[in-house]
């Protein structure tokens, strides 16, 4: 049931929408289909979008770049908890984090171009630090993560059980989508501030069923993981790349402590 536009507001057309969001009029359609975004329509019975469409919009493309699927957006979306400030704050964090990145390596290029001007040449370290700080995506690469967990790895676990989990089958790209949407999933749900809702829970669930494929279930190894990652999390240098932080750790654990004591664990 489409409401009618309200003449004391500015409405856009769909095409007009889509221009001014830089998105495509058939993303427009996709989302109204999945129930994401519902247009007005005008007199002639035509689309349009309003501020409160737009405010909607908004929404929908910030937790899409945060990395949520449409499907899980719409859940979100579906109750009152998820509101345009919320969002915002989250996008505020990531924002945030990427312009003190952004800031160091500006100011990097132009150290770099000053001592070009002035007749010096680049060092190794000058070119290698340049390199790193201005071409590094904010999302760290495989080898990166290798770098920062294989010490703390060694702390607790043996050689003989690293090179039995090396042995294990596993997709990596597979797993890394699944952490990524997962730890999307739960910065979204924290902007809520309830680690027991519904939602809360049913991420607590597949956030340990994700453990367990590592774990095999084994207490003593899973208590282990989580001492590697709660010492990379307290390395200074470790912690800015991390896509976990003592925050999202506290929130799931709070929702999983929850989990087991309705299932009675």
């Amino acid at each position: 049931m489409f409401a009618k536009v309200n003449p004391k507001d500015q409405f856009l057309s769909p095409a007009e929408t889509a221009k001014r969001l830089g998105i495509s009029v058939k993303a427009l359609r996709v989302y109204e289909r999945r129930g994401l975004v519902t247009p007005v329509r005008t007199a002639s019975d035509w689309r349009a979008y309003g501020p409160e469409q737009i405010a909607r919009l908004h929404q929908i493309l910030a937790l899409k770049h945060l990395g949520l699927s449409l499907a899980r957006i719409a859940e979100l979306l579906a109750g009152k908890g998820v509101v345009l400030g919320t969002v915002l704050a989250l996008q505020e964090q990531a924002l945030a984090a990427e312009s003190s990145r952004l800031s160091r390596a500006l100011s990097l290029v132009r150290a770099a171009r000053k001592k070009l001007a002035g007749g010096e040449d680049l060092s190794i370290d000058d070119l290698t630090t340049l390199t790193k700080e201005t071409t590094m995506t904010t999302k760290p690469t495989p080898e990166e993560m290798k770098a920062i967990f294989d010490p703390h790895v060694a702390k607790h676990f043996s050689v003989d059980e690293i090179a039995e989990t090396a042995k294990r089958p596993f997709d990596p790209a597979a797993i890394q989508k699944g952490w990524d949407n997962l730890i999307a999933e739960a910065k979204a749900l924290m902007a809520k501030g309830d680690p027991t809702s519904p939602a809360a829970l049913d991420l607590a669930k597949r956030w340990h069923a994700m453990v367990d494929q590592f774990t095999r279930g084994n207490p003593d190894v899973e208590k282990r993981v989580k001492q590697v990652w709660t010492d990379a999390m307290a390395d200074p240098k470790a912690a800015p790349k991390l896509p976990l932080n003592p925050e999202i750790f506290a929130f799931v654990g709070k929702a999983w402590a929850k989990v087991k004591e309705s299932e009675g664990r």
